[in-house]
């Protein structure tokens, strides 16, 4: 049986020691209580399936599914799930992506200690939550052109090094197509070069490397 006036949480993240401190943060506060941890994006989704949590702390980047995909997957079973992304990044697209996907709230790891108590007591009343830093980026970008699906997959590919012509024959166009789908993505970003696109790419979370 639940316990009541006890909030029930899931920590899911691929690093055990950041779910060990987590646990151990949790431990303190006398109305919550972690019930259960998962390491991917799948067992996550089958531990809440498990559990039924009223918190779930997930992060982005897990093996397999990844955590927003984990975040679709629960909220089309459990619409009214509430899911605090917690994550190393601070990037605007990646957390737009993650607010649109459905999580409540956008938890920074380095300040975990400072905000994550009070974040989950107030996504838990139905509150809303980003954190400083991130709704900055999320403000300063608000304008910015978004890159195309196709811009993504060429940024993409350059960050893995491959050139005009590779990218070419890696898409199936010609290369000139290839150089004007980089000089889109430059003036997009803001960037000086190929390397800044990635750059850039790499921070706002348009882009994620290859693990």
């Amino acid at each position: 049986m639940p316990e009541p006036n006890v909030i029930r949480i899931l920590a899911a993240d691929d690093h055990p020691l950041l779910r060990e401190g987590v646990a151990a943060l949790i431990a303190t506060q006398p109305d919550l209580r972690l019930v259960a941890e998962a390491a991917s994006g799948a067992e996550t989704l089958e531990q809440f399936r498990i559990t039924r949590p009223d918190i779930t702390l997930m992060d982005l980047q897990m093996p397999g599914m990844s955590g927003i995909d984990a975040i679709i997957a629960i909220r089309s079973e459990w619409p009214a799930a509430r899911i605090i992304v917690l994550t190393t990044y601070a990037g605007d697209v990646l957390a737009q992506r993650a607010l649109k996907a459905g999580a409540q709230a956008y938890v920074l790891k380095g300040l975990v200690g400072k905000n994550l108590l009070t974040t989950i007591r107030d996504v838990h009343l139905g509150l809303k939550r980003i954190q400083a830093d991130v709704a900055t980026q999320l403000a300063i970008h608000t304008a910015d052109a978004s890159l195309t699906t196709r811009e993504i997959e060429v940024l993409t590919l350059v960050a893995a090094g491959n050139s005009n012509k590779e990218i070419a024959a890696r898409l199936s166009i010609n290369e000139e197509t290839a150089k004007t789908h980089v000089r889109s993505i430059i003036a997009k970003l803001g960037a000086s070069d190929r390397t800044h696109a990635v750059t850039i790419g790499l921070r706002r979370g348009i882009i994620e490397l290859e693990v």
